[in-house]
């Protein structure tokens, strides 16, 4: 946690918010701050600087008051990122480099190869989701919250939905086979489709390819998607 992100709904007072237990845990253990150390903190989808820490008491949560919040939130990426739902396992470690890596609008999408009982999950409630996405935000010192959405019918998004996606962008469509190599270090805003364990099946990758999409690969190694999204994101738009 090398930044910690204020949520706006736990506001004590002007210029004062409480702790979640979770941060206060790192904050006691990890950071071992004492009362009246400046911390570097941000409020979510605001602004970053630093605040005063005061520790937990018998009828009181830890909180930071006295903020000083002058530094804007890191760029965020020109990109949307569509992206097969993943096993639930991988999904929580794929949503934290998602937003550690400045993506701001996420569709997480229905494949043939996903199987059906990975959208009963548990991982897929809002609170899971956006404690991993914030995980991201507090590894990388962002505080812009990623727009996600849910998305359990293909056919709709691509068909109805991402035409809208795509105006004034490149599409790529990352896919293995009948590809050409992922170009690098892009001046273009885009949209990036990534598939589930197996890759897309062909009537998918007609779709992907009608709605204007084009197809991009890694070379010959098959990766995971936790390990393919950090690649990509920092091949398309490097540091």
């Amino acid at each position: 946690m090398n930044l910690i992100v204020l949520d706006p709904n736990l506001s004590l007072k002007p210029d004062q918010f409480a702790l979640s237990a979770r941060q206060q845990t790192h904050i006691s253990k990890v950071i071992k701050a004492n009362q009246g150390d400046v911390l570097r903190v941000g409020l979510l989808n605001g602004k970053i600087g630093e605040g005063v820490y005061e520790p937990p008491t018998d009828d009181q949560l830890g909180y930071i008051h006295s903020l000083s919040l002058t530094s804007p939130a890191p760029d965020a990426l020109p990109i949307i990122l569509a992206m097969a739902l993943p096993r639930p396992k991988m999904l929580k470690r794929t949503l934290s480099n998602i937003a550690a890596m400045g993506v701001k609008e996420l569709y997480l999408i229905h494949s043939a190869k996903v199987e059906k009982s990975y959208w009963q999950s548990p991982v897929l409630q809002t609170e899971s989701i956006e404690l991993s996405l914030l995980e991201g935000l507090e590894q990388a010192k962002d505080t812009v919250m990623p727009k996600w959405s849910l998305i359990p019918r293909f056919r709709p998004f691509v068909e109805d939905k991402l035409p809208d996606l795509l105006k004034d962008k490149v599409g790529l469509l990352a896919h293995p086979y009948l590809a050409k190599s992922c170009p690098i270090n892009i001046q273009e805003p885009c949209v990036l489709a990534l598939g589930p364990e197996g890759g897309w099946n062909e009537f998918e990758v007609g779709k992907w390819l009608e709605a204007g999409m084009e197809s991009v690969h890694l070379g010959e190694r098959i990766l995971k998607v936790e390990t393919v999204v950090p690649v990509l994101l920092s091949r398309l738009y490097p540091a």
